[in-house]
């Protein structure tokens, strides 16, 4: 299995190689800077494989929900890929992939991925670790963090940097007997591959014209307005 992904839906810029079980990645925090680096860290990958965009199995892409910028610049970038390729395309959950990197906590944790997503809110989804992988409890969601409604579970981990932001707020909506902050992670291309390939092995990939964002909000013209 060889799969190339990308992740700019945040400040940090990404991407990875995914070999079989192998994965090489490029990874920075620069916010602005997705647009000068996304591309050279994709080359840069091939190159250090010996590897064409034609070798590949598949292509996966951070779908957001995230920085619009963002997600728009990894839809682009993935699109232009797959088409240039003729390869199809994995489009992962960024708040799935964050989700991942909490996957060697024990069995049954609860996992609470929560990214800033400005004006009052976070992006929000909720995960059970099952049987070594992330079944996710609740729909993705952006919303204030004092109107979120959990299923407790009695040891959790929260991850993104919306815990950074909201700490107390959502301190006080996760009630759990033990909770490990993560609030310095953020989403990378590494999981983005490592998710990609079951929906790859089954066949749930779409192709390039079909590779679309998810920004769960669609009213920020409103509450710019507003404001």
């Amino acid at each position: 299995m060889k799969i190339l992904s990308i992740e700019t839906a945040t400040e940090a810029c990404s991407a990875a190689l995914l070999i079989d079980n192998e994965v090489i990645e490029r990874f920075q925090v620069a916010p602005r800077e997705h647009g000068n680096l996304i591309l050279s860290m994709v080359d840069e990958l091939l190159r250090e494989a010996g590897m064409k965009l034609q070798h590949l199995n598949a292509l996966a892409f951070g779908r957001g929900p995230g920085s619009f910028t963002g997600v728009r610049m990894a839809t682009g970038v993935i699109q232009g890929l797959a088409f240039g390729a003729d390869l199809p395309v994995a489009p992962v959950s960024t708040l799935a992939a964050l989700a991942q990197q909490t996957i060697n906590e024990p069995e049954n944790h609860t996992v609470y991925a929560a990214l800033d997503a400005r004006m009052g809110e976070v992006y929000w989804c909720e995960y059970l670790i099952e049987k070594g992988a992330l079944r996710a409890v609740s729909n993705e969601v952006v919303i204030a963090p004092t109107n979120i409604c959990v299923e407790q579970g009695k040891k959790a981990v929260g991850i993104g940097h919306g815990w950074k932001t909201y700490e107390n707020e959502l301190n006080n909506i996760v009630q759990a007997e033990s909770l490990l902050i993560k609030a310095a992670g953020l989403p990378r291309a590494k999981e983005v591959a490592q998710l990609a390939v079951k929906m790859v092995e089954a066949g749930d990939t779409v192709k390039a014209e079909h590779a679309l964002p998810v920004y769960l909000r669609d009213n920020v013209a409103k509450k710019k307005a507003q404001q």
